[in-house]
């Protein structure tokens, strides 16, 4: 973390500061929980519960300055150490912004570089961000986001992970409006933006898809004219946005009738496992005397992430490498010794009585819930399969239709059994029942609860179930639950009973 004082602090944030103006903060939480000595806590108010409350704990575990909007005061009548500021939130930002112009000023003093990667699109975003710090780790000192860090909050807490010694910057952007990308991306001024693709994931938060377009272009039009901006030109939407940039464009494409794409991938399959297999082609030059001409570097990836659909991921990762200055054989081998870095990204379990669990309830749209259910379709084979299935949230007026849509599609796939979750997804079970999909080869739980009890009693060797539903449903959890071997939560529940 960059060293800022108390003092510094209070004037960048325009706050007022009630402590030790030369203490020295050397890390940043937003939960109490995670407090470490010398930390300085952000006391944020949030939807369920105000971070005030726990200063004390925050203190307690060695917190030694905190960000908040009120003073707090402890036991004995003195105020907790803290910069008092109006939006702790923005706060943040202003002191992450901070950050990054420091990291840059001072690299730039010692004749050294460091890259700032914005990634954002409705889907993909984790995995990709995974991918590219995997690369770049192996290149210099790496800064990414734990798991799904990507907004107001989670950008500057991964900013205030670099230091000087950080060579790359990785950020990954999310929003749920228009306005919130253009103000992460002048936090961190992003060299390259990578764009993956618009979906209609919180298309009811963002008043229509073209709308989540307009935002996520948001990215490209904060780059410089010497950046670079990588877009899926597979995607309409996300080709348009070349129009809003300055920057010179890295398009990337797993369909060959995208000719202006210079990152490619030809020849894609999928193994026995359901791990694509390509050629990733990159842009490359040879020296010949005086000229210079483009040439064409090609090279196998053999991924060990699950789904054809992480070709683009993959492609994505690949082109801001690329865009980084990675050489094309590092890329490639980057790419093909990663799997699943975050959790709950078709993270593949194998029970030892034979039952296989694939558990990418992190989050769901209907681009990504159709991706996952062809996946499915393709690993089955020979298998008895299901899909678990819960609501996708925030789809506004597109919700039913976009439910019944998918219900119609696992009845196609030929899945043998669809397990839905949730009344919020019931217009999933009635269409694949009016499909053609009834008695016992569909089902409806009102309760995740309830849910388990069925699986728990009908699972069977061989099968092969898939947990799939936006974040907010609790799918993951009970994938994770299902994941334990037969009689290992009651043998758990009854351990912590005598504690």
């Amino acid at each position: 973390m960059i060293a800022f004082t108390a003092a510094e602090i209070a004037d960048i944030t325009h706050g007022r500061l009630n402590a030790d103006p030369a203490l020295i903060p050397t890390s940043v939480v937003t939960d109490s929980r995670e407090a470490v000595p010398g930390a300085m806590y952000v006391a944020k108010p949030g939807e369920h519960a105000d971070g005030h409350d726990f200063m004390e704990s925050a203190f307690e575990r060695g917190a030694v300055l905190a960000l908040a909007e009120r003073p707090v005061q402890a036991l004995d009548g003195t105020e907790f150490p803290a910069v008092i500021v109006e939006d702790a939130v923005l706060a943040m930002g202003d002191l992450a912004r901070e950050a990054v112009r420091r990291i840059r000023a001072e690299r730039s003093a010692e004749g050294q570089d460091v890259t700032v990667i914005g990634i954002t699109g409705s889907a993909g975003k984790t995995t990709t961000k995974d991918l590219l710090a995997g690369i770049l780790s192996a290149e210099g000192p790496t800064v990414a986001p734990k798991g799904s860090y990507n907004g107001e909050v989670g950008v500057p807490l991964t900013v205030f992970a670099a230091d000087t010694d950080t060579r790359y910057l990785v950020i990954e952007m999310g929003a749920t409006g228009i306005g919130h990308i253009k103000y992460l991306a002048g936090i961190v001024r992003p060299d390259i933006g990578v764009v993956l693709g618009v979906g209609t994931a919180h298309a009811g938060e963002f008043g229509g898809v073209e709308n989540i377009a307009k935002a996520k272009g948001e990215l490209v039009e904060a780059l410089a004219a010497d950046g670079v901006a990588v877009l899926n030109l597979d995607d309409q939407r996300v080709a348009a946005m070349a129009s809003r940039t300055i920057a010179p464009i890295l398009g990337f494409t797993s369909e060959q009738a995208t000719a202006e794409a210079a990152v490619r991938a030809t020849g894609v399959d999928t193994n026995d496992a359901g791990n694509p297999v390509f050629d990733l082609s990159l842009p490359g030059s040879v020296d010949q005397g005086a000229v210079e001409q483009e040439a064409v570097v090609q090279h196998r990836v053999s991924s060990q992430l699950i789904g054809r659909h992480h070709v683009g991921n993959l492609l994505a990762a690949a082109a801001a490498a690329h865009a980084a200055g990675v050489p094309a054989e590092r890329i490639a081998e980057g790419l093909s010794r990663q799997g699943a870095a975050s959790r709950w990204r078709m993270e593949r379990t194998e029970r030892a009585d034979g039952v296989t669990i694939i558990n990418d309830a992190y989050n769901a749209n209907p681009e990504s819930m159709r991706a996952a259910l062809r996946t499915l379709a393709d690993l089955g084979r020979g298998r008895r399969i299901w899909a678990v299935l819960g609501a996708m949230l925030e789809l506004g007026e597109d919700s039913i239709r976009e439910h019944t849509a998918v219900g119609t599609q696992v009845v196609r796939l030929n899945i043998s059994r669809l397990l839905v979750v949730g009344r919020e997804a019931r217009a999933l079970y009635v269409s694949a029942v009016q499909e053609g999909s009834w008695g016992d080869e569909c089902i409806f739980a009102e309760t995740v609860e309830e849910a388990y009890e069925i699986l728990t009693a009908e699972l069977a060797p061989g099968d092969l179930v898939l947990f799939k539903s936006s974040n907010g449903v609790g799918l993951r959890h009970l994938g994770d639950r299902i994941a334990l071997p037969p009689h290992a939560e009651a043998t758990a529940h009854e351990g912590s009973a005598l504690l």
